[in-house]
């Protein structure tokens, strides 16, 4: 036996208290469901690299869930004045984003000649049908009616997409909160139908100007800008490491959703969720 092996069987004795009779308590599995997690990758074709191809896909969606469940605690204390609270979930997402980008490296091991031997097995299921990414967008102001038709299948997730379509975004949260802290914000703006696409406006980037060319006085919605920027800046970081990936795996492809693929993903690419904080940056 090797020291190394004797450092493993050493620390291991030390242990003296370790649990070992779980006949009557949780384990860390039945804590976490791996009974359902880790058996939830039934492929469809049988080949060896489908395991990849669907777990990176489940993995971004637990982050995505993760995602929203931050980004829904972050507009609740926005709304409440808590941004010091806010700050800390916002950052949080944007870490996460990180994860999700990352992610995109693994899946782009999977080579052109190994993903056609299964792709036709997917049949017209598509990453672009991925709720919680739609619900996401949602979040951040980028409404899209016409995409709520994929979901009619599940009347109850159709509802639950339903009301976060009409829901007040993120920056709709922020804008609120900047004409309550005594910026004049155009009435029609804190009126607006929140179900269609945000477009910038005048006083709002009037407002964020003043904020970024007076920090010191405007710090918390100072911070608050630059927490909305890093998550916009992680979400096209996001978009363009998937059009790559998808554009190495398949080239210029259909995708299997019937969407234009790497096409698609490039005009996505073009989309503000907070444009006058990209605007003023050429003004201050």
């Amino acid at each position: 036996m090797n020291n190394y092996q004797n450092g493993q069987n050493t620390a291991a004795a030390a242990e003296k208290n370790i649990r070992t009779d779980f006949k009557e308590s949780m384990t860390y599995g039945d804590y976490l469901h791996l009974d359902k997690l880790l058996t939830a990758q039934d492929g469809v074709s049988g080949h060896h690299d489908e395991t990849l191809f669907i777990i990176i896909h489940q993995v971004s969606e637990l982050w995505m869930k993760l995602i929203l469940h931050e980004l829904r605690a972050a507009i609740d204390n926005i709304h409440k004045d808590d941004l010091q609270q806010a700050f800390k979930q916002l950052a949080r997402v944007s870490r996460i984003q990180s994860q999700i980008i990352q992610g995109w490296d693994v899946l782009s091991t999977l080579t052109p000649a190994e993903y056609m031997e299964f792709r036709d097995d997917l049949g017209n299921a598509s990453g672009f049908q991925s709720y919680q990414y739609r619900m996401i967008e949602f979040a951040l102001g980028y409404k899209t009616k016409h995409v709520l038709k994929i979901y009619e299948k599940d009347a109850e997730l159709h509802t639950q997409l339903e009301k976060a379509f009409n829901a007040p975004g993120l920056y709709d949260a922020a804008i609120q909160k900047l004409a309550r802290s005594g910026f004049a914000v155009d009435a029609e703006v804190l009126e607006r139908d929140v179900s269609m696409v945000y477009e910038s406006n005048e006083s709002v980037r009037d407002a964020w100007k003043t904020v970024y060319r007076d920090v010191d006085t405007h710090w918390e919605l100072y911070q608050l800008a630059e927490k909305l920027v890093d998550i916009e800046d992680w979400l096209q970081q996001w978009r363009f490491r998937h059009m790559k990936t998808v554009e190495r795996v398949i080239g210029f492809k259909q995708g299997t959703g019937g969407s234009s693929g790497v096409n698609y993903l490039k005009k996505v690419l073009d989309q503000y969720f907070f444009p006058e904080l990209w605007e003023i940056r050429t003004d201050i």
